[in-house]
């Protein structure tokens, strides 16, 4: 009798420790980030200096043609090292705390309910943005300036306070959980439904992995999360970046929000969306795929483990 191989059910997360959560969010956050930079930069530079230049019609396309052509290719990447110091520790810290979150909601929400998911999603975004806001800020004054000391972290970092004191590192912070929760829990929950539809109509059980089907899922819920909340990433963009290249200064979240609409319309609000959709789509395709594949890949590797130890031990 032939042998099945052993399968993994990636949603049956209390077989993987808190530690393997982390080391699959981390691998999956930095991954996802360091391949979609370079539309980040786009993305940020056309909300900040449209503001500044009213520029109606320029396209994402446009924007990277002119930041090349000006400024060499290597400028997409500006900002990069301060992703990347940031992105694995937080997603580490999200991904644990969302699997936590996730299996408590479950019991009372049900297992297959999506918004267990979002839910879970939008309460580990409140730990892990702890994290990641101060070096996103760094990231983005790095991304719009061409300034000496915008070129490495401990330069942006000690320009920035000098400049602007402690406070300035967490400027946008109350904007990024205001966008950062609503935007996780409809991404994740989009998500959780998008797979649980894909997978049945593949007729591929909960319990395997599927590349392609966690990242088109992935794709559907990154572009439509992203789309929806555009206006409070302007917003966050506008106050983590003030007082750069001229940029006009807001008392505060609310007074961006409306200068913004006042001074520039409902387009001005939805500056980068196109970037951003182009952002998000990708990058949380490659973030989920990549997280499920770790998942996958580390409980398989602990059924291995198991099973040798298993064999190994003595008998009585």
């Amino acid at each position: 009798m032939e042998k099945k191989a052993p399968v993994f059910d990636i949603d049956d997360d209390e077989e993987l420790s808190h530690g393997e959560h982390m080391l699959a969010g981390a691998m999956a956050g930095v991954l996802e980030h360091a391949i979609m930079h370079p539309v980040d930069t786009v993305k940020t530079r056309m909300q900040v200096y449209s503001g500044l230049l009213k520029s109606e019609n320029q396209s994402a396309f446009r924007a990277a043609r002119s930041i090349v052509e000006k400024e060499g290719v290597v400028r997409l990447w500006r900002g990069l090292p301060a992703v990347l110091v940031s992105a694995g520790p937080a997603h580490a810290v999200h991904f644990a705390a969302f699997e936590q979150f996730k299996q408590e909601l479950r019991k009372v929400m049900g297992h297959q309910n999506p918004l267990a998911t979002g839910a879970a999603g939008g309460l580990a975004t409140m730990i892990s943005e702890g994290i990641m806001v101060p070096l996103d800020v760094v990231k983005q004054r790095q991304q719009i300036s061409s300034k000496k000391h915008a070129r490495t972290i401990s330069e942006s970092v000690r320009y920035i306070y000098r400049e602007h004191g402690l406070g300035a590192f967490y400027a946008g912070y109350r904007t990024s959980l205001l966008m950062a929760i609503p935007f996780t829990t409809v991404q994740y929950s989009v998500y959780e439904f998008a797979k649980g539809v894909i997978l049945r109509r593949k007729g591929i059980g909960e319990q395997d992995f599927s590349a392609g089907s966690h990242c088109l899922a992935g794709a559907v819920a990154g572009g439509t999360a992203s789309a929806v909340t555009t206006p409070l990433d302007v917003v966050k963009t506008r106050l983590q970046t003030q007082g750069e290249v001229g940029a006009r200064r807001y008392r505060d979240l609310r007074h961006a929000m409306k200068t913004i609409y006042l001074e520039e319309g409902i387009r001005g609000l939805f500056r980068g969306v196109q970037p951003r959709v182009l952002f998000f789509t990708p990058a949380a395709a490659i973030c989920w795929t990549t997280y499920e594949l770790s998942k996958h890949t580390l409980g398989l590797y602990s059924e291995v483990v198991h099973t040798e130890d298993t064999i190994s031990a003595p008998h009585t």
